[in-house]
């Protein structure tokens, strides 16, 4: 076995010398130890182990097959790393040991499952060694050399490592090539110039095997621990591994399942897939980012920068591994140390979201089927009879002329043009699907996006150089390379053309991951190790150009097989700046495909789900682990996509669908409509009271979009960011957020009329009447008839709402009500962000205001820090005040009495106030 090395450091800072009395660090390959063991202790310690493990196993009946090596016996069930991951392969004893590793068989698990794997490394698997180690302006430089090969084409023999402090609580960690240029992803990152000074985490090495030691100085906990398994790296076959301090790990997306992941022998694939959401598959977009939640209650994130083809495999030692296909291994670890903070951090990396216009974040009605301009107008036209508030109205592929893109059929919508005039006219707002497949087949001079793209070359090429041709709606098609700049153009220039027809506000961007009804092309692929590399991940249908595109497809900034998890992001970058130079205001995008950053330039809904029940559970975790990745403008379909919904299920959906960041109900064709016009009386009432209520709350959600663009706060939050001590969050995924003020508790089974959720010590206020609930964190039984959403509001909270209209545009006119939910301490806090809603940079130029709402010693003071002309067309109306004890004998405004209303649950209520919103005042009662 590799014996461990002190470090030796000129700057001993960098690479502390274990300090006395500091907690032990493991160390991998099955033992405990810090960076390095002496060998006397390591001697006991292997001979203990292995006599334990004997008996172990005699106890348990053994193993199947023949008696393994003492050395495979020291590796506990749950720290076997697997050596043989491939899947398509009946792992024997012969193939395993050629690859130089352990072969202990176990009885085999249910079809599907992945359980301990039988082949795995031995302790003494050789890796790389850390041959020499230089501090630099900004951290470390070290060379990595590996001297037997492994089993795996083309191994790089040596890897140079750098490592940048950049700040207190990040740390940037690189291993590539040191003789070669690589891949790597063309993602603008930050670039520190100055080291931080008091990073709040201690770094170590293990020289030899190598491996990486870091440590959060206040705890000592470890939060990676790299030498677990070796360290591979090959051309196309990346690997490391580390220990994790816990269990409570979530994001690596984009999957179905709950918020926190099993690391029960689960493996997590990244890359973009067109399917409809299903357990256990990769799905639309590639998000390579964890959190992690360690005992006591701190949170770090580990951020891997690599877009090729990749899985994580978790399992219960509890460990990770990471496996890739190309580019480097570019590492950023966010130490928080709360989980909010981690998810600033790793924004501060990839980027903050883009400020969405108001209208965004109103109701969206869409559905694939209206058939026609006229059937659409009728359900907008339905939405006003019953005025129930609508923003935006969309079209799916059935508008299009051929499902051709920038037409539009001139027979069944010929008065899509009108349409969208009237929508205007009502300060409702027009939404259209875009795909990045050019039909392909029509005579040449008759579509002009096909011809003027063939010409400039701004489509996929095969290896031959031809266009790649594949098949999506309109038949044969060419893929739009949007990591052409001159794509962006040639993008801009049809939107141009068509939106002096139909002047859309919008876009929803589809099929682009990008989608493909055949695999590869309709040439198939070309044989060599791009689409058919050494190792390929355990994709959806076995095959990297499984109905997407050839792997070796040729793109201006790189092949296919670097690019295709980017294609979504690189997509609706093209989008939004198109939208901005064709309309001069915010762009609204929703992209089915994404990647990290892409929050600064679009949404995401969760892609094409069920009408079922489960599908609506499935909704929470998807919004929250987005909430994760920086992209806080999510949603599922309201009331589900395909298959047909009942008027209990989409109720409750819409009640649920509400409180989405982005809120859409969406619906297949040869479906019947599940608008909320078309239900009963009750079911539309209780649909149209739930979109009010969303629409009373735009003013505080608006507000969390501020926050979430300015620092990167979430806007739909898990409760565990809030109470990340309290041990009884870390699985909720059935109730969530919005910020830290609004607890949402939906009705996500059939046929009851309560709901049983978690409710955070402290108090809470029901949000439609105030009264309290004195919780000791705890799980509540909550009355929820069909009409009826439980929310609360948190102790020491401020909402601004606004009395409802049924768009935003109204809505924004009338007058604020200001709820406050006052502490145990009679104490609140609040803020409000006012813009006009929609131009673009608004925070940037100053055209904004800015208020901060507080309460102290029955003194509630509005005070205005920064103003602008639009709040003054809009006035405070009435306060609501939540937990006042005791029924004031009056209430003073700026120091002039005022009339108000207190009732039994508590509630102090001031109405007709009607003070301008750029004019600060206080408000007291005695």
């Amino acid at each position: 076995m590799k014996s461990y090395q002190k470090l030796t450091s000129p700057q001993p800072a960098a690479c502390p010398v274990e300090e006395e009395g500091a907690a032990p660090v493991p160390a991998g390959r099955g033992k405990l130890a810090p960076c390095w063991v002496g060998s006397g202790l390591l001697v006991a310690a292997v001979l203990l182990s292995t006599i334990t493990v004997w008996v172990l196993w005699q106890v348990s009946g053994g193993w199947l097959g023949p008696t393994p090596p003492p050395k495979c016996l020291l590796v506990p069930e749950s720290h076997r790393f697997d050596c043989y991951p491939e899947r398509q392969v009946v792992v024997t004893q012969e193939l395993c040991e050629s690859r130089g590793c352990c072969f202990i068989q176990r009885p085999p698990l249910a079809e599907g499952k992945r359980g301990v794997p039988w082949c795995f490394y031995p302790p003494d698997f050789p890796s790389y060694t850390l041959e020499s180690l230089n501090q630099t302006a900004l951290g470390m430089v070290g060379l990595l050399v590996r001297r037997e090969k492994t089993y795996y084409p083309r191994d790089i023999e040596m890897l140079r490592l750098d490592v940048e402090f950049e700040t207190d609580t990040r740390l940037h960690i690189k291993i590539t090539d040191a003789a070669n240029p690589r891949y790597e992803v063309p993602l603008d990152v930050p670039r520190v110039t100055k080291r931080a000074e008091n990073p709040i985490y201690s770094l170590n090495f293990s020289w030899d095997p190598f491996g990486v030691l870091l440590q959060r100085k206040e705890t000592g906990t470890v939060l990676l621990n790299t030498t677990v398994a070796p360290l591979i790296f090959a051309d196309q076959f990346l690997q490391i591994s580390t220990s994790l301090p816990s269990r409570f790990l979530y994001g690596l997306g984009e999957h179905r399942g709950s918020l926190l992941h099993s690391l029960d022998w689960n493996t997590l694939t990244l890359w973009a897939r067109d399917v409809s959401p299903t357990e256990s598959l990769n799905l639309y977009g590639a998000h390579p980012f964890y959190l992690l939640m360690e005992e006591g209650g701190d949170a770090h994130g580990v951020f891997l920068l690599n877009s090729n083809a990749m899985e994580v495999a978790l399992q219960p030692a509890p460990g990770l591994t990471w496996r890739t296909i190309g580019g480097v291994l570019d590492f950023y670890i966010f130490l928080g140390p709360d989980p909010n903070m981690v998810i600033q951090q790793y924004q501060q990396v990839i980027g903050f979201p883009a400020m969405p216009p108001l209208w965004a974040l109103g109701f969206h009605l869409c559905r694939w089927g209206y058939g026609s301009s006229n059937e659409t107008w009728q359900t907008v036209r339905a939405m006003r009879n019953y005025q129930i508030p609508q923003d935006a109205q969309w079209n799916d592929i059935d508008y299009m002329d051929g499902y051709r893109d920038f037409t539009f059929d001139s027979q069944k919508f010929a008065s899509l043009p009108s349409l969208v005039e009237d929508l205007h006219k009502h300060g409702q707002h027009y939404v259209m699907i875009l795909d990045p497949g050019i039909s392909s087949t029509n005579p040449r001079g008759s579509y002009w996006p096909f011809d003027e793209g063939l010409k400039r070359g701004l489509f996929l090429n095969t290896t031959q150089g031809q266009p790649l041709i594949g098949q999506v709606w309109p038949g044969s098609t060419a893929f739009a390379d949007f990591s052409n700049p001159d794509t962006h153009q040639w993008w801009l220039e049809n939107l141009q053309h068509f939106h002096a027809h139909v002047p859309f506000d919008g876009l929803w961007i589809d099929m682009n991951e990008p989608s493909n009804f055949m695999d590869g092309s309709k040439d198939g692929c070309p044989p060599g190790e791009l689409d058919s590399p050494p190792y390929t991940p355990a994709v959806l249908g076995d095959s990297l150009s499984s109905k997407t595109v050839c792997a070796s497809a040729k793109q201006k900034a790189s092949v296919h097989y670097n690019l295709h998890n980017l294609y979504g992001l690189m997509e609706a970058k093209a989008t939004a700046s198109a939208l901005i130079q064709i309309r001069g205001k915010r762009p609204f995008v929703i992209s089915r495909s994404t990647f990290p950053s892409q929050g600064r330039y679009s949404g995401h809904w969760l892609g094409d789900n069920r009408s079922q029940w489960k599908d609506m559970y499935y909704s929470i975790p998807g919004l929250l682990s987005f909430s994760l990745f920086g992209i806080p403008l999510v949603g599922a379909d309201i009331c589900g996509f395909s298959g047909s919904t009942s008027e209990e299920l989409c109720t409750r959906w819409m009640q649920l669908g509400a409180f989405y960041p982005f809120a859409r109900n969406h619906n297949t064709q040869n479906e019947k409509a599940q608008d909320p016009t078309v239900f009963s009386p009750a079911a539309r009432t209780a649909m149209k009271d739930v979109l009010m209520t969303r629409y009373s709350l735009l003013p505080f959600l608006y507000t969390l979009f501020h926050h979430a663009h300015l620092q990167g706060d979430t806007v739909a939050r898990p409760l565990f960011f809030e109470f990340p001590r309290d041990m009884a969050t870390l699985g909720l995924d059935r109730q969530f957020l919005w910020g830290r003020s609004l607890l949402v508790t939906p009705v996500l089974e059939p046929g009851v009329d309560s709901v049983i959720g978690y409710v955070p010590q402290g108090i809470w206020y029901d949000f439609y009447q105030g009264y309290s609930v004195n919780s000791s964190g705890e799980m509540l039984k909550m009355s929820a008839p069909l009409e009826h959403l439980n929310l609360h509001v948190r102790e020491g909270s401020i909402l601004p709402t606004q009395k409802p209209g049924t768009t935003s545009e109204v809505t924004r006119q009338n007058p604020l009500r200001l709820i406050v939910a006052l502490s145990s301490s009679a104490t609140a806090w609040g803020d409000l962000f006012w813009d006009d809603g929609e131009s673009l940079d608004t925070f940037e130029r100053g055209s904004y205001s800015y208020l901060v709402f507080n309460v102290t010693q029955n003194v509630f003071t509005s005070t205005v820090l920064h103003a602008s002309t639009e709040a003054t067309k809009v006035t405070t109306g009435t306060l609501s005040i939540f937990g006042v004890q005791k029924p004031p004998s009056k209430v003073l405004l700026n120091g002039q009495e005022k009339p108000f209303s207190y009732l039994d649950n508590q509630v102090l209520t001031v109405s007709d106030l009607g003070i301008s919103l750029n004019q600060g005042f206080s408000l007291q009662w005695l």
